[in-house]
């Protein structure tokens, strides 16, 4: 594309379970300047993207009229052929358990099961819309994720820059524990187990990673810097060449047997590699290109298992600059439909 040409205007068709915060993820996106419609007559999905001047958000769930997920992605193939258009679905999902929590603790009556049960609302549903999960560019899971970093993962991943790198790649690293299953977003897992594990040191077991005694005792292993160096040279090869494909979000996953300790440290000590920023002159650590130098890219820090335990841990390690539609006062909301 020529840099003076206009960029695809975005539109996302937003779908997935009820109760697994649809709602949400739409408020998120006409707060960061989408134009938000919910629920419209499938037959008008073409109209109202012709129409519109600016970024789109449309709902799409077993509410809309006429829903039938065959018609939705008939309706996303015909968005995909206009150039000016980039046009992606997004499916919102979480754990059968968490999605009956959510019902009961709002009383509000399933949309697929007015006759029934939620549990069977909710099977009735995973079956309706299952194409449209495999079909979907980004699936967002609710079940572990605080409204405050639902909003953060949103707008890293949909947000728009004014210095034009919301067209480019941003990185996510995200520390979990293997015990509790791979993170399902995750497009590379690195296996931290064989590191020392500070666990069973009684003066370290309860800190974490973000402590500095934790990572000085993990960094003292004899193979973890050879461990770092060759994850890290390894995403100078792979990231510049998912931005040459086109991908916009990537999550390079660290994971060890609590998720606390060694997984954390590592993701640390990468995010300040990734979000560092090139010196004066040069092209920061070992970047393969100009092109690609590492401090470019926004970066993005998750410690997943520390959220499951109340422990706010998504941070920006390289925040991308000035945000278009964006707000640092915007209440949080919850997960609800």
């Amino acid at each position: 594309m020529h840099e003076d040409s206009p960029l695809p205007r975005s539109i996302l068709l937003v779908t997935g379970l009820s109760g697994a915060g649809k709602s949400s993820i739409l408020r998120i996106l006409e707060d960061l300047g989408h134009e938000v419609i919910d629920n419209p007559p499938l037959g008008m999905l073409d109209e109202i993207v012709a129409r519109a001047e600016k970024p789109v958000a449309i709902g799409v769930d077993s509410r809309t009229r006429g829903f039938d997920a065959t018609l939705v992605l008939a309706a996303l193939s015909r968005l995909r052929i206009n150039p000016h258009l980039h046009a992606q679905l997004i499916y919102a999902t979480a754990e059968e358990s968490v999605l009956l929590r959510r019902y009961t603790a709002t009383r509000r009556r399933h949309p697929q099961a007015s006759h029934g049960t939620v549990k069977e609302g909710i099977e009735a549903e995973l079956r309706l819309t299952a194409p449209l999960r495999e079909a979907a560019d980004v699936v967002i899971d609710t079940t572990d994720l605080p409204p405050p970093e639902l909003r953060q993962l949103v707008e890293a991943r949909f947000g728009q820059w004014e210095d034009g790198r919301g067209e480019g790649l941003t990185v996510a690293l995200m520390s979990f524990a293997f015990p509790a299953g791979l993170p399902r977003e995750a497009d590379m897992v690195f296996d931290a187990r064989f590191l020392r594990n500070p666990y069973y040191d009684p003066s370290l077991s309860a800190l974490t990673g973000l402590d500095p005694q934790v990572a000085a005792y993990v960094q003292a292993d004899p193979d973890y810097a050879a461990f770092l160096d060759r994850i890290d040279g390894l995403l100078d090869l792979v990231l510049p060449r998912f931005v040459q494909e086109g991908k916009k979000y990537a999550t390079i996953a660290i994971g060890c047997s609590g998720g606390r300790h060694r997984s954390v440290t590592l993701v640390e000590a990468l995010a300040q590699r990734l979000g560092a920023q090139p010196a004066q002159g040069g092209q920061g650590h070992d970047a393969p290109s100009a092109s690609f130098a590492r401090g470019q890219w926004p970066v993005v820090v998750m410690h997943r298992e520390l959220a499951r335990q109340g422990r706010s841990s998504w941070r920006w390690a390289n925040r991308p600059a000035n945000r278009l539609g964006s707000s640092q006062t915007i209440p949080d909301d919850t997960p609800a439909s």
